[in-house]
């Protein structure tokens, strides 16, 4: 049976040979149509040469994670087409360059081939064009698209808006595309996986975004004025993004930057910048992926310790060393909520959509303004480099919220009385002054050493405790004003699963899944660390709950079961670490093993 906006397809090919722009057309073409959709792009860490996979994913029912199957696959990589052609499903589609005769035409059974003369009809139809090299993958753009009866008018308009200041591009690219549509239709290959059929109203007033670009906006709408980074993958597009908008809302009415930026030369040095920073009253980030993570440990002691406001955006990679760092981990969460050497705990956001993530990147910096510390923003390479459907972005209306801060005629009131580190109201906050502050009294000392209440040095065991438990009250005490998670609950439902980051969207498939076999689950979207004691209490109330992780050792589960140990008992872990975005299938596999191991019965 055919099936009706169902479909699956991943794209093969060399990195850097023009595939990027042509998948782009593609995915857009079908987000045009109506039809939910999204993408995945695993690409290698290198410029140019290595091998790289695209996979769109059509769904009627508007699921978004990476599909269980390939439908159709595209072998345009002669290094990577052995293993290519497995990946397709039985009943599937393998679609090949035949410009020269393909060893692996027919070396598998049940799958449909399809040739397209892709590089041939480019060197007989298109002359003198400077990227005549790269129109080889627009002629599979046409060729799907008659297919799949993706409407050419559709994938014009996609052109036309992706490249529409190069009008000689624009025009090969279209040749290009009609050269392979007309292939196909000229010899009536069909095939019986899927059709696309455009849903009026579909997708109407949604956008396509990176959750990269949002978090940048969203550091925009918070405030900041100072970035200071090094470029590291998935991370460096994120401060590009910031880059780019930053001149557009941080200038005053002559054109003067009301901003700095700076590459520095490690990410030692961008986190020593945004401390100096965030001391000074700017509200200041930077960005990076595990390792730069790794390098940057001591200076957010520093800023936990002295009590510096300070923003640190992390979007996860695979780890450790230089690991898969192009592939998707959620494995820095441990090395974020306890970064440092010595008693640390931090707050930890992690958005799952993109309006989370401009949502918190912009609320980060009013929460390090009011804990004094350091505020970790915790993305992942899926959420934050590929492509996502959303509703346009909505920016927060209340105003900015500095914490602590006194003024000079407050301090004037106070006659001067200003003690840095006093916790004049029991929730483990002093009041701070910022630089310029005239008044008499303003000025106080940072130190990474243990000081007491004045500010002053210290080496007293009762201070060094007393200070310890101040600081970790503080952060505690943010846990029920931090995002709170979302619950789907049930009546009698015993089996709960709780998800955060990109893997939410496997998880709300998979439980669909379980529903139309007969096991009915509860879910907790996990917002924050530390976690809100709602998080206690929907693990109390479920006789199992299994924590959703993409990462070999399940930190967050870890967490819980440190922080609760009377529930350890309850608390179980899926867990997918190949690197690659969770399936929904996977989740349903490992649960229903796990359930069956543990001798449970619906």
């Amino acid at each position: 049976m055919v099936k009706i906006n169902d479909l699956s397809l991943c794209v093969a090919t060399p990195n850097g040979s023009g595939s990027a722009s042509s998948n782009r057309v593609l995915f857009q073409s079908i987000f045009k149509m109506g039809i939910p959709c999204s993408s995945k792009n695993m690409f290698p860490s290198n410029i140019q040469g290595m091998p790289t996979w695209y996979q769109i994913r059509a769904s009627q029912d508007g699921y978004l994670c990476r599909a269980d199957e390939i439908d159709l696959i595209v072998c345009f990589n002669p290094e990577t087409e052995i293993d290519d052609v497995e990946k397709v499903r039985d009943g599937g589609i393998i679609f090949f360059d035949s410009t020269k005769e393909w060893e692996l035409e027919g070396k598998r059974e049940n799958v449909q081939y399809i040739g397209v003369p892709a590089e041939k009809l480019v060197k007989e139809n298109i002359k003198g064009s400077s990227i005549r090299a790269k129109l080889r993958n627009m002629v599979y753009v046409g060729s799907l698209a008659a297919l799949f009866e993706i409407p050419m008018d559709t994938v014009h308009g996609v052109l036309q808006r992706i490249f529409g200041s190069k009008p000689e591009v624009v025009e090969n690219n279209k040749v290009a595309i009609q050269l392979g549509f007309d292939y196909i239709q000229d010899k009536g290959i069909t095939q019986e996986v899927a059709t696309l059929k455009t849903i009026e109203g579909g997708n109407e007033g949604l956008i396509l975004t990176e959750g990269n670009n949002t978090a940048a906006l969203g550091c925009i709408w918070g405030g900041l004025t100072v970035m200071a980074w090094y470029p590291i993958t998935p991370s460096s597009s994120l401060a590009e993004g910031v880059e780019q908008y930053l001149p557009h809302y941080r200038q005053d009415d002559d054109g003067k930057n009301l901003y700095c930026v700076v590459q520095a030369e490690d990410e030692i040095a961008a986190a020593g910048m945004i401390l100096g920073a965030g001391w000074a009253g700017a509200r200041a980030m930077t960005c990076t992926s595990g390792p730069g993570l790794s390098l940057m440990n001591e200076m957010v002691g520093l800023s936990y310790f002295g009590e510096i406001p300070t923003n640190f955006f992390i979007v996860q990679r695979g780890g450790p060393s230089t690991g898969l760092p192009t592939r998707v981990q959620q494995s820095d969460i441990t090395s974020m909520y306890y970064c440092s050497h010595g008693d640390t705990k931090h707050i930890v956001l992690l958005p799952h959509d993109m309006q989370s993530c401009f949502d918190f990147a912009s609320l980060s910096f009013d929460l390090s303004d009011q804990v004094q510390g350091p505020v970790f923003f915790a993305s992942d390479l899926d959420l934050g480099m590929n492509l996502w459907p959303s509703e346009p972005l909505e920016a927060p209306t209340e105003p900015m919220n500095r914490g602590k801060v006194l003024s000079e005629k407050e301090l004037e009131m106070r006659n001067g009385l200003f003690h840095r580190f006093l916790d004049e109201e029991g929730n483990g906050v002093g009041y701070r002054t910022l630089p310029g502050n005239q008044a008499d009294g303003a000025a106080y000392f940072t130190s990474g050493a243990l000081q007491g209440e004045s500010g002053r040095r210290s080496e007293k065991p009762e201070v060094y405790e007393q200070t310890l438990d101040r600081i970790l009250k503080k952060v505690d005490l943010m846990r029920e004003k931090l995002p709170l998670p979302d619950i789907e609950e049930a009546d009698g439902n015993r089996i709960g699963i709780i998800s955060f980051g990109s893997s939410i969207e496997a998880v709300r498939e998979a439980r669909d899944r379980m529903k139309a076999q007969g096991l009915e689950t509860s879910h907790l979207l996990l917002k924050a660390l530390p976690a809100s004691i709602r998080v206690k209490d929907f693990i109390d109330r479920h006789e199992l709950v299994f924590v959703m992780e993409q990462n070999r050792d399940g930190q967050v589960a870890q967490i819980f079961r440190a922080e609760w140990p009377e529930l350890a008992f309850k608390i179980h872990k899926i867990l997918n670490y190949d690197g690659l975005p969770v399936t929904a299938g996977a989740v349903v596999q490992k649960t229903l093993a796990q359930l069956k191991e543990l001798g449970y019965e619906s």
